[in-house]
């Protein structure tokens, strides 16, 4: 259900960093400084590894030297291991975490400095907090697990399950699991057992926590400590941006059915998309009945669709218009505000985005076998690839950029005109596009074995 978006990225090249250089191009409308921040060492680097910072400015990637791998950190080789895994930047990108590997044993390494060894960590367990200060992640020992936040380990249990910080980054929650009942821990403190529960969520002013539980064959959402009415499947738990709201999606029997501050709405054959407006007044989400799909706003069903594109459904800024990814006969278009727009091979899953002052609307699509993007209901130039997540408009809505490849070149398009011309645009693995202001944009380019920070500055 929800899954026939087309989605094409740019080639990510892996990478080493030396000295920095700098180069300028001058045009009518852009002026580009670049940087030299990488230079690539293809056959030592481990395939998968590279990651590129939250602000764009740092990389890291595992090096392979002999039998040995190692991270290197900005330029810096790190102390070599049998093995690294997952690479993680904090959200402020100023710290970094990795997973290595010491003979049989699996230790976690902060900002260079070694955790105890244990028997194994968690896969995708390692977190940081929203404000970057804090680290946690789920590690084995013998037969048990616990997780270690911020170098302390809590107590053990029989399994762990993910774990997360509330956005203030004050409270940890995760899944425990002791004999055959289950609980979520918040905090050090275990809450009540079940056969089961789900990874907890945290509303946005992180004063709630809600999870799905499941007692005696039917399952339950516990709010702030309160059960809710049991049903046969739970999942897609959502707060309202002002915390003030909750929805998730319920079954009962063959049925599906959106409970919303603890009401039900009407049932369907199957539902996705769940999401709440940026106002938090509005609900939204994706409905099929029979062979038809549809989207449900505030309980209303929209006009019929033999397919809503999943992860399509967003909102505007302002929370007055909405727009999603329809399908009729295997082609697809975009539904903005109940209008229909040009029909196209495929889109960009995720790929809608409403300008910051929501007067602006753009998407990725695919005509045949190139893509390209529209702008407020206009065609730009066709390519062989866009940048994946690529697309994005400045500050102050006038402009819109994106990552794009054709005939084995890539460039940044500003406003529809196509900057210098790279082997690479990175769009993946950390690296997009950032707007520093209205006028001035950075992104990752690949030229050579060279990897480039560039700035452009938009001429007025």
């Amino acid at each position: 259900m929800f899954n026939k978006g087309v989605v094409l990225c740019l080639t990510v090249f892996y990478f080493s960093i030396i000295s920095t250089a700098l180069a300028l191009q001058k045009d009518s409308e852009r002026i580009i400084s670049e940087n030299l921040i990488v230079r690539v060492d293809s056959s030592s680097v481990v395939q998968g590894s590279f990651k590129v910072s939250p602000d764009t400015k740092r990389v890291a990637y595992a090096a392979r030297t002999g039998d040995k791998q190692s991270v290197v950190t900005d330029g810096k080789g790190g102390k070599p291991y049998d093995g690294i895994g997952s690479i993680i930047f904090s959200p402020d990108s100023k710290r970094i975490v990795y997973v290595a590997k010491a003979g049989d044993k699996i230790l976690v390494v902060v900002d260079g400095k070694e955790g105890k060894q244990y028997d194994g960590i968690g896969r995708d367990s390692i977190i940081f907090s929203t404000d970057s200060k804090r680290v946690a992640y789920a590690a084995k020992t013998g037969d048990k697990w616990l997780v270690v936040m911020d170098g302390k380990e809590q107590r053990q249990y029989d399994n762990t399950g993910g774990v997360t910080f509330s956005p203030d980054s004050n409270d940890i929650a995760y899944g425990a699991k002791l004999g055959d009942k289950m609980f979520v821990v918040i905090d050090g403190k275990e809450g009540k057992a079940y056969d089961g529960v789900a990874e907890p969520v945290s509303s946005p002013d992180s004063q709630r926590v809600a999870y799905a539980a499941k007692a005696g064959g039917k399952w339950l959402v516990v709010l702030d400590g309160k059960e809710g009415k049991p049903y046969d499947s739970i999942n897609s738990i959502i707060f309202s941006p002002d915390s003030e709201r909750t929805a998730y999606l319920a079954t009962v029997g063959d049925k599906m059915l959106v409970v919303a501050d603890g009401k039900e709405q009407r049932q369907y054959d199957n539902m996705g998309g769940l999401t709440f407006s940026p106002d938090s007044k509005h609900v939204a989400y994706g409905a099929k009945l029979g062979d038809k799909m549809f989207v449900v706003m505030d309980g209303k069903d929209g006009k019929q669709y033999d397919e809503i594109a999943g992860g399509s459904i967003i909102f505007s800024p302002d929370s007055k218009r909405i727009a999603y990814a329809a399908f009729v006969e295997g082609k697809v278009f975009v539904v903005m505000d109940g209008e229909e727009g040009k029909f196209y091979d495929g889109t960009g899953s995720n790929s809608i985005i409403f300008s910051p002052d929501s007067k602006r609307i753009a998407y990725l699509a695919k005509a045949g076998d190139k893509m390209l993007v529209v702008v407020d209901g206009k065609e730009g130039k066709q390519y062989d690839g866009i940048g994946r997540d690529s697309i994005i408009f400045s500050p102050d809505s006038k402009h819109l950029a994106y990552g794009a490849f054709l005939e084995g070149r890539s460039f940044l398009v500003l406003d529809g005109e196509e900057g210098k011309a790279y082997d690479g645009i990175i769009t993946s693995v950390g690296g997009r596009i950032i707007f520093d202001s209205p006028d001035t944009l950075r992104y990752l380019a690949v030229q050579g074995s060279d990897v480039y920070s560039v700035e452009e500055k938009i001429k007025r």
